[in-house]
């Protein structure tokens, strides 16, 4: 056989591959934004209240940034194709029990615990995979860019799916929807070869996993109970800055004795690696933010159904997707650099437009414009991001360094949705509204300035394998 026609073979091949991992990047996002939708729904069948749905909603999201980094880890003991597949079978029964569920507290199980366990082991391999088969620059580059969006226009497109099933059919049918793209995904990825042999003898650090996560939970439960009482809230984010600085001093003290902690600090001591984490986590951030305070806003304030809301999301899916589907070609003209400070800049421009015209008309298209710039503005900057993350590390730490991006960016995801529904539910005004948009404009501008410090004339693509790209 010709070697152009066996390069062709395996090109073909790994196109294949790509199919499932960015449809399991697409369901997990698609998971924390179409809920959004059902907000009424939900708490009517359910005879809950907007804060109920907010809080199974952000348990979701905080489940998987608490477990995520656990999730990397095991990928090595265990293998990243195994670790893919368990998680997809935990996240679809966690899919058919919300489906079933009789009120919210099997919701919470289903949707919150058992979905979010199951992206957790999930979404690290989708990664470190990505990184190990795709070995060639451009290729690499391609694959990110195709995952990355995938994820933008599941947490984009969220509303308008959820909002389509919940109208047409009812909003269990939404959780049986992700079941069946679980199944499909199931299939496609049996042809998925694992490169890297799984080691039973890799240590666990079961200690690390306990801190890290306790931590996270207790710093987003204080955000939680900022409107119910003022001193849970500080008691719960005092202890949980507790717990994160036990896990930070328990892992420093594990590597100087010569063991293998849950999370290196080395990984801490790329500077570029970690701008790349501060931008992720405020870029789902502020997505996740916005999609919850505008759709909580459109079903509590203007009483639309769950269809009107997921249309007026429609805006935002569009922009996101023009802006994804040039990431390829924007990446070969300007530097990730200038890539991710221009999003932040659409998105921040998308949410005071978003305002203005808001405040202005009663008209449902009064959301559109803004809600398009901030979709346009998330979708141009999430896959250079990524680049910027994972190409700071060799394929021997690939494993650790997925599972820290996917976590710091589903705790931007967790904290968007906290932070801004928090502010919106104690009042769910037009007032309120803005407020929560106001605060998630404002962290923004925190991304914006923490992009501007990452080094100039960065590689606009991912770094060869087993080499980090030079600043």
């Amino acid at each position: 056989m010709a070697e152009s026609d066996v390069s062709a073979q395996h090109a073909s091949t790994l196109r294949r591959v790509l199919v499932p991992l960015a449809l399991a990047q697409f369901i997990c996002s698609f998971a924390g934004s179409n809920m959004n939708v059902m907000i009424n729904d939900i708490s009517k069948d359910l005879d809950t209240t907007v804060q109920g749905v907010q809080v199974a909603i952000t348990l979701f999201l905080l489940v998987m940034a608490a477990l995520m980094i656990p999730g990397g880890k095991l990928t090595d003991r265990y293998g990243r194709q195994r670790c893919f597949m368990v998680g997809l079978t935990v996240y679809g029964v966690g899919a058919l029990l919300s489906a079933v569920s009789p009120g919210l507290g099997v919701l919470i199980i289903g949707n919150s615990i058992l979905e979010g366990i199951g992206t957790a082991l999930l979404i690290p391999p989708v990664y470190i995979l990505t990184t190990l088969l795709f070995t060639q620059v451009a290729s690499r580059a391609r694959a990110f860019g195709a995952i990355s969006a995938m994820g933008g226009v599941g947490a984009a497109a969220g509303p308008l799916i959820g909002g389509l099933i919940t109208s047409a059919i009812s909003w269990r049918a939404a959780f049986v929807f992700q079941a069946l793209v679980i199944a499909v995904i199931v299939l496609l990825a049996r042809r998925i070869a694992d490169p890297l042999p799984p080691d039973p003898t890799k240590h666990f650090d079961t200690t690390g996993a306990v801190l890290s996560a306790l931590g996270l939970v207790l710093v987003v439960l204080g955000i939680l109970a900022a409107d119910n009482s003022g001193w849970l809230m500080l008691a719960l984010l005092v202890a949980g800055a507790v717990v994160l600085l036990s896990f930070f001093l328990w892992i420093r003290a594990k590597a100087r004795s010569g063991g293998e902690p849950l999370l290196s600090i080395s990984l801490f001591h790329s500077r570029t690696s970690n701008l790349g984490l501060v931008t992720q986590n405020i870029q789902w951030l502020m997505l996740l933010g916005i999609s919850f305070v505008v759709a909580a806003y459109l079903q509590t304030v203007r009483g639309y159904d769950a269809i009107q809301t997921g249309i007026i999301f429609t805006a935002a899916t569009l922009g996101l997707l023009l802006s994804s589907l040039g990431a390829e070609r924007f990446a070969k003209r300007r530097a990730q650099r200038t890539l991710i400070m221009l999003g932040f800049v659409i998105t921040i421009c998308g949410v005071g437009v978003l305002l203005a015209m808001v405040g202005r008309s009663s008209s449902p298209w009064a959301f559109a414009p803004g809600l398009f710039l901030v979709g346009f503005g998330l979708g141009g900057m999430l896959t250079p991001s990524v680049n910027v993350v994972q190409s700071s590390f060799g394929d021997e730490r690939q494993g650790e360094i997925s599972g820290l991006s996917r976590s710091v960016s589903n705790l931007g995801s967790s904290l968007g949705t906290a932070i801004a529904g928090t502010i919106l539910v104690a009042g769910l005004t037009e007032s309120a509204e803005a407020a929560a948009l106001v605060t998630l404009a404002a962290i923004g501008l925190v991304g914006l300035v923490a992009g501007a410090f990452l080094p100039r004339g960065m590689a606009s693509t991912v770094a060869p394998r087993g080499r980090a790209p030079v600043p």
